[in-house]
């Protein structure tokens, strides 16, 4: 019996929830989409992780569970509550000059607890798993373009092509190259001198892993275990806050 209490994909995705509720309780959003019925959707979802958190099952028992669909459910009538598919460019069209930089964030953190929740059942598809790894997204991505921090001389701003999607990561190796092949791991979004990352490079003493194999946008193929130690540190100390 597996003990799904403890289960680090579980336990993001209910920390992503908490967030999110935060966000959008507070988030002034330009556009139109429908606040009250977004928050009132989150809400509904602690129900579902309750009762998933304490389900005890595993395998196909726990994929197929009703309150896995529930969540996937509920995760998809948010984003049409949002404004449909593409909400966060409407938010960022919308946004005055002098609230891009905390919009930008808030949707880099609102996309992250929909990601979580719409990829849940691909995670625990995977099995009784103990490792914070597994509770998030690593992807192989390539390095569309590399520009200096404006703020910050020690850092890069990468935009990073994952096949269905790009996003921006902020990183302290300043031998970032266009068309390096990384592997991504998408952890929830942090602001780094007001500007956002939506992940971190895997890499090992100081330097990212530049020659990463597999399909973009898929898993990476065959990376040393120790370029996922700083991950595993990341997601910890995000459960613990």
């Amino acid at each position: 019996m597996w003990d799904t209490s403890k289960d680090y994909r579980i336990l993001v995705a209910m920390k992503s929830q908490e967030d999110f509720l935060n966000i959008i309780q507070t988030a002034s959003f330009r556009g139109t989409w429908n606040k009250k019925a977004t928050i009132e959707e989150a809400k509904q979802m602690q129900s579902a992780f309750q009762s998933l958190k304490y389900s005890y099952l595993e395998g196909e028992s726990l994929t197929e569970s009703e309150d896995v669909k529930t969540l996937e459910e509920h995760a998809r009538r948010i984003i049409g509550f949002l404004g449909g598919d593409d909400w966060n460019h409407k938010f960022m069209e919308g946004a005055p000059k002098e609230e891009k930089v905390k919009t930008e964030s808030n949707i880099a953190k609102v996309q992250f607890f929909l990601n979580t929740i719409l990829g849940l059942k691909n995670r625990l598809s995977y099995g009784p798993i103990n490792d914070p790894i597994i509770s998030i997204d690593i992807r192989v991505g390539e390095i569309m373009s590399v520009m200096k921090h404006p703020k910050a001389d020690n850092l890069m701003m990468c935009n990073v092509n994952l096949s269905n999607r790009a996003v921006k990561i902020v990183t302290n190796d300043n031998n970032v190259k266009e068309n390096n092949k990384v592997g991504v791991s998408l952890l929830p979004p942090q602001s780094f001198l007001e500007e956002v990352s939506e992940g971190m490079f895997l890499g090992m003493d100081g330097n990212i892993l530049k020659d990463v194999q597999g399909e973009l946008g898929e898993n990476p193929k065959g990376i040393p275990m120790e370029s996922l130690n700083e991950t595993r540190n990341l997601i910890d100390a995000y459960l613990d806050k």
